[in-house]
């Protein structure tokens, strides 16, 4: 078997840093969601994300095995009627040093087609795709909103 120098060890292992997001420059807080009933198929998850890079970054994704489907959505009032709809092809956008909310009737991640209850005291992974920090997973707890 042929033996790799230290030098190619270490170049290799940057190599492989840099292709990969560690989300250390994103930080995600707070993230939960409400509860329930098990006949409604489905759910919102909410959170806060910062980004303490120099440059802005886009969530791009989400997923989640708790959800048969998730999605970057928004609510907003127009003329009185509120209304929801997925976030565009960029995504969401945190901007340098600046934080996102993710929150009821705004920014907020939908569960479509739910694959387990969502109980008050559970907690599910949902992973955030970032353009840049890469994949970023959280737990997301059922409380009370």
């Amino acid at each position: 078997m042929r033996r790799m120098s230290a030098c190619t060890s270490a170049a290799l292992l940057l190599l492989l840093a840099a292709g990969c997001g560690d989300g250390s420059d994103i930080e995600v807080s707070g993230a939960w969601g409400r509860p329930v009933p098990a006949v409604a198929a489905n759910g919102a998850f909410y959170m806060v994300i910062s980004n303490k890079a120099d440059t802005s970054d886009q969530l791009e994704r989400v997923s989640s095995a708790a959800c048969g489907a998730a999605e970057l959505h928004e609510s907003m009032m127009t003329d009185g009627v509120m209304s929801m709809s997925p976030v565009g092809a960029g995504g969401i956008e945190i901007r340098a040093g600046s934080e996102v909310v993710l929150e009821a009737g705004g920014l907020h991640v939908m569960c479509i087609d739910k694959q387990v209850d969502f109980v008050v005291g559970e907690t599910y992974e949902l992973t955030l795709e970032f353009a840049e920090a890469g994949s970023v997973v959280v737990d997301v707890e059922i409380r009370e909103g």
